[in-house]
């Protein structure tokens, strides 16, 4: 249920707990709140509810198969377990969720500073400002868009967007648009505008690919089965203590998509129906784009990822469990390069009219007037409980394990925060 924002200069709005944010998140943990009868109140800096999916552009497909709704009180037992949601039918299925548990949210409502105060919180918003006992961030990962600073080197008559704006190729002025970015936003949004009969160069980075299904399932079905059961088996690999460092946590995902009943993306395949690919985008030159001289190898990179992490742990997982799969079908060896390096792009003799930067978000807790940061804006938390009592965290990539920001597993992460709001 909506609620209304307070107006005028008024006295803190008393509430026992605050969630920050009312996507996917923030509405998991509404859910065990109202479990555990603790009076709470969602903020929504968005005028709709739909979250973060309301960002992307109109052809968007989930990643994750519908199997992978395990929300609580939101679970898929359909026909069609391994097909994959529209983005417009993502936004209503949680708009309905919403309903459903009956979520006490205020929309349009932007937190901007939480502080500590005598054992409580102020927090500071667009609608007036509350006292909390609790505060639960909810707001996500996709907080800041990431863009190289070099991007003021563009002459100003080409058009830059961040892939959070990108809608559809209409949007674009006409002629050879510019993708950086080969994670999953960059691969997909390069497929949208070669559907539409655009010319399109595209600058590769290192997020490796991955075949859609492996070993007889969607590869989703067996991340998850590692990310869950994995460490049953010793296979550790996706949780968070196991990561090699803290900037781990913010590793690209398998270059996949949603899209046309779900596939791979593979470059070399891009290449082949006629994108133009470049190496690392490095800045300009007068008008000319320079990216590294390494296409051949940083393919090669981006085709071996997937052997060199995560097939391992599926492999190690299937075996150690006893699980009968079909053995791995071996990728036959592909060829195919450019016939140049690619490595200087004249934007003009191009006729390059946009870029697109799929370039990822970065994390943004400056409304947090407390230090409870670490040196990459991460809260320093255990299971969500930061290191200030009664503030918590949840929804965040690799908060407990690899799938902890999404539909699988964002409520066992909410399930344990709201219970620890409760014991207080």
């Amino acid at each position: 249920m909506e609620m209304p924002a307070p107006t005028g200069k008024t006295a803190p709005q008393e509430v026992n707990t605050l969630v920050i944010g009312a996507g996917q998140a923030g509405l998991a943990a509404s859910y065990w709140l109202a479990q555990g009868g603790v009076e709470h109140l969602l903020l929504e800096a968005r005028d709709t509810l739909g979250g973060a999916w309301q960002d992307r552009w109109h052809s968007f497909h989930l990643n994750t198969p519908n199997f992978s709704f395990l929300l609580p009180d939101l679970t898929y037992d359909g026909p069609d377990p391994d097909a994959f949601l529209p983005r417009d039918a993502v936004i209503d299925l949680f708009r309905d969720y919403a309903t459903r548990i009956a979520a006490p949210v205020q929309m349009g409502t932007e937190a901007t500073r939480i502080a500590a105060a005598h054992g409580r919180f102020r927090v500071e918003t667009s609608g007036g400002t509350f006292a909390a006992a609790n505060v639960v961030l909810a707001n996500g990962a996709f907080q800041r868009t990431r863009v190289p600073p070099s991007s003021a080197g563009f002459p100003g008559n080409v058009l830059q967007l961040h892939s959070h704006h990108y809608r559809s190729p209409r949007q674009l002025p006409d002629g050879a648009v510019l993708v950086v970015g080969t994670g999953q936003s960059g691969g997909q949004i390069t497929e949208d505008l070669l559907d539409a009969g655009r010319v399109v160069h595209l600058s590769v980075s290192a997020c490796p690919e991955a075949p859609r299904r492996y070993r007889g399932r969607d590869i989703f079905h067996w991340i998850l089965q590692v990310n869950v059961h994995g460490p049953e088996y010793g296979i550790n690999g996706l949780q968070a203590a196991q990561l090699p460092s803290p900037a781990a946590r913010f590793m690209c995902n398998p270059l996949l998509s949603g899209n046309d009943g779900g596939h791979s993306i593979h470059l070399r395949e891009l290449g082949r129906r006629g994108v133009r690919l470049h190496g690392h985008f490095e800045g300009t030159d007068n008008g000319v784009l320079v990216f590294s001289d390494d296409l051949p190898g940083r393919l090669a990179m981006v085709e071996a990822g997937f052997s060199q992490r995560l097939k391992l742990m599926a492999d190690a997982y299937i075996e150690a469990a006893g699980i009968d799969a079909p053995p791995a079908e071996a990728r036959p060896d592909d060829p195919w390069l450019p016939g140049e390096s690619g490595a200087r792009l004249d934007l003009a003799a191009e006729n390059i009219t946009s870029v697109i930067w799929a370039t990822g978000y970065g994390l943004d807790f400056s409304l947090l007037d407390m230090p409870v940061l670490d040196e990459w804006n991460y809260p320093r938390h255990t299971r969500g409980v930061t290191d200030v009592p009664g503030l918590y965290a949840v929804g965040l990539p690799w908060l407990t394990r690899h799938l902890s920001a999404t539909l699988a597993l964002v409520g066992e992460d909410a399930r344990y925060v709201a219970e620890h709001v409760a014991g207080r």
